[in-house]
């Protein structure tokens, strides 16, 4: 008698969640969710913010504890009790916001926390090289963390995670902070990690990463599992739907490049370095778009680092009331420099910046507040909050001059205007008095956007990737307020490496280019996206 030919044994899901629940007081975040994650699998965790993408990612590694239900790992109850239990147990996650320490170096940043992984300075050398040469993930260790740009601080996270051999990684919202170069890299990166069987749980509301790189997809709406499944039996607007609970229409087409769903960005090469003996084109047509006065006048602007590079070269620009520019370019090339003028936060070397016809070229961020200048930092957790402080307190920082009756803080008038603006604004919260660090991503964004748009007077806004990270319903609300400022007389400037985002929201866009800008180009030319790849490049004629 033949045997019966042998039956592989089944392979238990790296990660099972079942019934998982988590309240927050009377919020409910999580309500009784199933996930499976499969080894090799890249699982995309699709949601708006708020749905409870991130509180499922911070039970998993160990910082939150579940209200209710199991959390299972290679078939086996799994509890950590803290991130450090989860990264000793081959789980580590990138996070949202930035963990790094920025006074620190790199080197010292990777040899913190590595949950009973020890590596000395050989081997953290050795375990370097071998990221840099498997995925192309190079970082400078003797860097100081704080003076990298957003793009870079994001890879030394990624390269963390990765420093321990993980055999599950959870990305938050990875993407949020990297231009469309280093998102095609950081995606071939997942997919490289998830081919040599690391599974991968990617949280993400672009769905054209979702469609070049996950296998299955899970929606939540509300805290709770709303579909998915394979994504080669799922479409764009079945996701989209499942996301937003109705039917997709007509979608804007801001709304729809922060999706995902239009042609990627012709992205070029310019160097992402600038330097005083770097050569670089003219700048190309007039700085001023052809409409009223300028609000935001910048002439012969320069900014030179401290080791000597040029970061900013004598760089013209206006912003006309009413009217949105763009900038565009590849992270780098003096957007971030230009930025910190503007609000205040950075000393030029030479040149002047005018609002209104005034000189604030000297002046800090709280003179051009009271000016009109209206500021939206590229990194609002970093930049633009106060974790510590109430959503009220982070709503009206700057003008608690205004709240005080006979020398004392009015609590209640502040507690009104705080609960107004989070009403105007849609900031989803437990209440005023809740820590900013309690909301969402979207929600911090939106209490951002609430504080700056409703300076009185409001003659300028300088935003700086208001969009990224943010799911469908936060674009939409951003989307709006902006161009309600523009239609209200405001002078408005959005730096960006989202192109097709630029194209569809902006009257004229410049690129940025070795620290100079090259444009405009107007956005209503049926030839724009070619012209601004051309310009990325470095060409002019």
């Amino acid at each position: 008698m033949t045997a019966p030919p042998a039956t592989a044994p089944a392979v238990a899901p790296a990660l099972r969640l079942s019934g998982v629940s988590r309240t927050f007081g009377a919020t409910v975040a999580l309500d009784a969710v199933d996930l499976e994650v499969s080894p090799g699998e890249v699982h995309c965790v699709l949601g708006e913010n708020g749905a409870g993408k991130s509180t499922l990612c911070n039970i998993v590694f160990g910082s939150l504890r579940p209200s209710s239900g199991s959390v299972e790992r290679d078939g086996e109850p799994f509890t950590p009790s803290n991130p450090a239990d989860a990264i000793a147990s081959g789980v580590t996650m990138v996070h949202q916001h930035f963990s790094l320490l920025p006074n620190l170096t790199v080197r010292e940043n990777l040899l913190l926390g590595r949950g009973g992984v020890r590596l000395d300075r050989a081997g953290l050398a050795r375990r370097l090289a071998e990221l840099e040469e498997a995925y192309g993930l190079a970082v400078d260790p003797d860097a100081t963390t704080g003076a990298l740009s957003v793009g870079a601080r994001q890879q030394v996270e990624i390269v963390k995670a990765l420093l321990p051999r993980p055999d599950l990684i959870l990305f938050d919202e990875p993407t949020g902070v990297l231009g469309p170069a280093e998102i095609a890299g950081f995606l071939s990166t997942v997919r490289r990690i998830a081919d040599a069987g690391t599974a991968v749980v990617l949280i993400t509301h672009k769905l054209a990463e979702v469609t070049q790189v996950g296998d299955r997809a899970t929606v939540l709406r509300g805290g709770r599992v709303v579909g998915g499944g394979p994504l080669s039996e799922l479409t764009s607007d079945d996701l989209v739907t499942l996301m937003i609970g109705r039917e997709v229409g007509g979608l804007d087409s801001v709304l729809a490049a922060s999706l995902g769903l239009t042609s990627p960005e012709p992205v070029g090469s310019p160097a992402a370095t600038t330097g005083a003996a770097a050569e670089a084109p003219e700048p190309a047509g007039s700085p001023v778009p052809a409409a009223g006065p300028a609000v935001l006048e910048v002439r012969d602007l320069v900014v030179d680092a401290t080791d000597g590079a040029r970061t900013v070269d004598h760089l013209d620009l206006a912003v006309p009331g009413g009217s949105i520019v763009g900038i565009a370019g590849v992270e780098g090339n003096g957007q971030s420099e230009l930025v910190s003028v503007l609000s205040g936060a950075l000393t030029a070397s030479a040149g002047t910046v005018t609002l209104d016809g005034t000189d604030v070229t000297a002046a800090g961020p709280g003179p051009r507040a009271a000016l009109g200048l209206g500021v939206i930092p590229e990194d609002r957790h970093h930049d633009a909050i106060v974790g510590e402080l109430t959503v009220a307190q982070n709503l009206l920082l700057g003008r608690l001059d205004e709240l005080r009756r006979f020398g004392m803080l009015d609590r209640r008038a502040m507690r009104r205007r705080a609960e107004d603006l989070v009403a105007r604004y849609d900031v989803r919260t437990a209440g005023t008095d809740a820590p900013i660090s309690s909301l969402s991503g979207g929600n911090q964004q939106k209490a951002v956007l609430a504080r700056e748009l409703s300076l009185d007077p409001l003659r300028c806004v300088v935003a700086a990737h208001p969009t990224r990270g943010l799911d469908l319903g936060a674009v939409d609300g951003v989307v709006r307020r902006l161009r309600e400022a523009a239609a209200s007389g405001v002078a408005v400037l959005v730096v960006s490496s989202e192109l097709s985002e630029l194209l569809a929201l902006c009257d004229v866009v410049h690129v940025a280019y070795r620290g100079r800008l090259l444009g405009p180009v107007p956005t209503d030319d049926p030839t724009a996206r070619d012209q601004v790849a051309r310009l990325m490049t470095g060409a002019v004629a």
